[in-house]
């Protein structure tokens, strides 16, 4: 059964007669460990019908181009045999997601939805419940512990919210099993967009192509399952000691998935919680679960989440203090979204960003530190790193994308000694990074996939 935390009423209304229960997916977008979807089949069952899921496929998402979208289709084509095994009809259609369900809910007796933190996905959310005339309720799957049983507020850091967490961490993690359909879906006929040709379907959305498909990662459940395994089999022993390395790539890979959806975090969470109780266990869940949900209480209770406005007082008054301190260098954007700076670890940290999607997490904390620095003020640094992020990153436009970025400027820290340019937030320095790392073999790595991917 879906925890009570986990449901919210959008509206007061009833159910109505319908020919059909309605699950809009939107950013649960799988079939294992969903409960918006476990939810939908129960309603389904109760009120003896058959049950549709449908997707909208919108080219208005803020800041998404032919990277982001082929990733997503290349899992949404996996989810229409996976639905269909379950006699659930996959209705996919082109248009404002929340516009597409309006459509679809005149015939619907009930509306399920998943949930989103960001401001967009909130914003469909309501629109969906104020304009369908039945009831619709939200299920929230994509947090282990649902954002508003783990805090009412925004927490100041991961000490804070930690405790929380674990107080309440093991009244969901309980593992789940799919709802068997008593009324299968395929008497039911629906015009349906075809997602075998990705690229027609891009051309059709008429979205940003400049943005080639990642060289690293392609999306699906499938192709999370075996980054998840590969990471528990050859990394997880290893993970305490080297999962800060960038040389490593000690990482499991599996932060564009949970972005998409395409896997849930308590999966990879029970599945990491089988393997033997170590240090590396414990950083791996940490992470996972404290780190990352501490991402969606951020964006969730901060509306300001991807501006510098976004800050703790402390950080913003300090950075505006030092605003005109003088900057040892300036790069303008095309010099930086190239990487063409004088330092050879933070253009190796674009190139990975620029052509796999993808960047090691210790390098995106150095990556956005020294954009403090090389630009005219700390409010472009943080408008600059919010469009790199989001305009390459597979894990861009994320609550934990858009909070670590934060974490750069401040947020979540605490004031450190006071410095030029960086006034009191923490600074990192390429002789730091050399002192920790073999930063000669991120590099070499790093330039050695660009060559044998070109």
């Amino acid at each position: 059964m879906v925890h009570p935390s986990r449901i919210k009423r959008l509206n007061n209304l009833p159910p109505q007669k319908g020919d059909y229960v309605l699950y809009w997916m939107q950013q649960s977008q799988r079939i294992h460990y969903n409960h918006a979807l476990e939810f939908a089949a129960l309603k389904a069952n109760l009120l003896k019908l058959p049950l549709v899921v449908c997707f909208g496929l919108t080219d208005k998402f803020p800041e998404a181009n032919s990277r982001h979208y082929i990733f997503m289709i290349e899992g949404l084509q996996e989810l229409v045999s996976d639905l269909e095994k379950l006699g659930i009809k996959f209705v996919i259609r082109i248009g404002s997601p929340d516009n597409v369900c309006i459509e679809l809910a005149k015939k619907a007796a009930t509306v399920i939805c998943d949930m989103g933190y960001l401001r967009i996905q909130r914003i469909w959310r309501q629109t969906v419940a104020n304009s369908v005339n039945c009831e619709c309720i939200m299920v929230e799957s994509d947090a282990i512990v649902p954002v508003e049983a783990a805090s009412h507020k925004q927490e100041f850091s991961a000490a804070t919210l930690r405790p929380k967490i674990n107080k309440a961490l093991n009244d969901y993690l309980a593992p789940q099993e799919q709802v068997k359909l008593n009324i299968p879906a395929k008497h039911l006929k629906f015009k349906s967009l075809e997602l075998h040709d990705i690229n027609k379907i891009i051309s059709r959305l008429g979205i940003d192509t400049s943005v080639p498909r990642s060289k690293r990662l392609s999306g699906g459940y499938s192709k999370a399952r075996s980054l998840l395994n590969t990471f528990i089999e050859n990394k997880l022993s290893r993970y305490a000691l080297e999962h800060s390395d960038p040389a490593k790539s000690c990482t499991s890979y599996l932060s564009p998935y949970l972005h998409f959806g395409q896997i849930s975090p308590l999966e990879v969470a029970i599945k990491i919680m089988q393997t033997p109780p170590t240090e590396s266990r414990n950083k791996f869940l940490d992470q996972l679960i404290v780190r990352r949900e501490l991402g969606i209480n951020f964006v969730y209770y901060n509306p300001k989440y991807d501006s510098i406005e976004s800050l703790p007082s402390w950080a913003y008054k300090s950075l505006s203090e030092h605003a005109f301190d003088k900057r040892p260098v300036i790069y303008n954007l095309e010099q930086l979204e190239q990487g063409l700076t004088h330092d050879p670890i933070w253009n190796a940290a674009q190139i990975e960003l620029a052509s796999t999607g993808y960047m090691h997490s210790y390098m995106r904390m150095y990556w956005a530190k020294k954009l403090i620095e090389w630009t005219p003020d700390p409010g472009i640094a943080f408008s600059t790193a919010v469009y790199l992020n989001n305009k390459y990153l597979l894990d861009g436009r994320d609550p934990n994308s858009f909070a670590g970025i934060a974490w750069c400027f401040g947020l979540h820290d605490r004031p450190w000694p006071e410095r030029n340019i960086f006034g009191k937030v923490r600074f990192m320095s390429e002789t730091g990074l050399k002192r920790k790392f073999c930063m000669d073999k991120y590099i070499e790595s790093v330039n050695a996939f660009k060559n044998n991917s070109q």
